[in-house]
């Protein structure tokens, strides 16, 4: 592979060697802005992903084929492609708060709306419109964290925000089973319709509350005094001023390392659009039947992907490595696929494999995260990052079609998960062959 070929992984310092003063101004910062981020992806997430749980009545309930649930979960993501870059490339000119609020209050009513699918039309269009009013929030956040945390800090950053996945699945099974069968038949309206309803509504209170709570940037944060202000300011500035970070979109366009990034979390994505969107089907194969069984049992995958997450990141930025930490942890996520694949009539095993599998795929995001920020900064890095996200996140598509594909055609979810696993083991290998050590 020639020079050109090559992503250049940061070599940060870890960050524990700063200034005290600033370190613990970035924990400052850092305990004001996650808990909240957190929370707004975690409401975005059980929005996206209730479907999976509906799915195990309103698929009777409209008559609707697995492929027509394969195609409904994963046509979000090509609404979500499409108005990605726009949203980000708006957000560094209107600024985060009015963008994030607005892709927050949006998403609550789109998802309020699909209580009310009769047909797989309807369906196909009310999960593409979820996926256009969300697109731009996930690279929105990444972006944003990029105004307050050098490089140094951000694959911790990034693995902390990036729990709201887990969390989500966590919670949101949980939430989701107690919800199925609770409200069966109140007021006339399914359970799952009643699911969608009620897990919308904390997603349009939120987008105000990001009104009220959300500063634009370090100088607009009251509770920072002028000298945090302007020492976190400078530290971001500085640090985008030198070395050879792209600046304009355009420049980003241009950027082999760009695409490279997209290829690659194409393959992390389609496992995560896998645990999300059929964790609840693959328990339900191996013996689960109550909802709220069926929703504790998947939040444990979850819990474990958690855990792994925040540590891979920390660990991460305190050796300065990225290469095999993303690596690592893609090949952890493809074994833990292929044996829960195999392990479909066991279901102890099944959910141990499960298990790794989230540990793998969750660890991943975090420190893959920190690699484009090492070479992107303005314009460039909001366009880039949602570039990269948008055209990953098309395995959000790929993946939950394929596996309905799969499993329509041979009457298993097996299938479906190697081919998913095969993705995973292909980040990997990308990774490790074109992700150089920055010498």
């Amino acid at each position: 592979m020639g020079h050109a070929a090559t992503i250049h992984s940061p070599h940060d310092a870890p960050a524990a060697g700063a200034e005290p003063a600033l370190a613990a101004t970035y924990r400052k910062i850092a305990w004001r802005l996650i808990p909240f981020l957190v929370f707004l992806f975690v409401l975005a997430w059980i929005d996206r992903v209730n479907v999976g749980f509906a799915k195990l009545q309103m698929l009777d309930d409209l008559k609707f084929s697995e492929a027509i649930y394969g195609l409904g979960a994963g046509i979000f993501f090509i609404g979500y492609f499409l108005f990605e870059v726009p949203s980000n490339l708006l957000l560094e000119k209107i600024g985060a708060r009015k963008t994030l609020a607005r892709i927050t209050i949006l998403w609550g009513a789109a998802s309020m709306a699909m209580a009310f699918v009769t047909t797989p039309t309807l369906f196909y269009v009310l999960r593409f419109l979820l996926g256009v009013v969300e697109a731009g929030f996930f690279p929105g956040v990444v972006l944003y964290l990029t105004y307050w945390f050098p490089a140094a800090y951000r694959a911790r950053v990034n693995g902390l925000f990036m729990t709201s996945f887990a969390i989500a699945g966590a919670v949101g099974g949980p939430i989701a089973g107690a919800i199925m069968n609770g409200m069966q038949g109140v007021g006339h309206l399914a359970n799952w319709q009643w699911l969608f309803i009620l897990e919308g509504i904390p997603s349009i209170l939120a987008g105000f509350a990001v009104l009220l709570f959300l500063p634009e940037k370090p100088q607009n944060a009251k509770w920072l005094t002028p000298a945090e202000q302007r020492a976190v300011s400078q530290a971001v500035a500085l640090e985008n001023a030198e070395g050879h970070k792209h600046a304009s979109f355009t420049e980003a366009l241009r950027n082999h390392r760009v695409w490279l990034c997209a290829a690659i979390y194409f393959c992390i994505v389609s496992g995560n659009a896998t645990i999300a969107f059929w964790a609840p089907s693959i328990i339900k194969e191996i013996g689960f039947s109550n909802n709220l069984t069926i929703g504790l049992v998947s939040a444990v995958p979850f819990i474990a992907g958690t855990l792994a997450m925040v540590w891979n990141g920390i660990h991460s930025d305190k050796t300065g490595e990225r290469r095999m930490h993303c690596a690592i942890a893609a090949v952890l996520a493809c074994a833990g696929l292929v044996f829960t694949g195999l392990s479909l009539h066991n279901a102890p095993m099944a959910l141990v494999a499960l298990t790794v599998a989230a540990v793998g795929i969750l660890a991943a995001f975090p420190v893959f995260w920190s690699i484009p920020a090492a070479f992107l900064a303005g314009t460039a890095a909001a366009g880039g990052i949602a570039l990269i996200n948008s055209i990953g996140n098309l395995a959000g598509f790929v993946a939950p079609y394929m596996i309905g594909a799969l499993k329509a055609t041979t009457g298993s979810l097996s299938s479906g998960l190697y081919f998913v696993a095969a993705l995973e083991f292909l980040a990997a290998f990308l990774v490790v062959l074109f992700v150089k050590k920055h010498h």
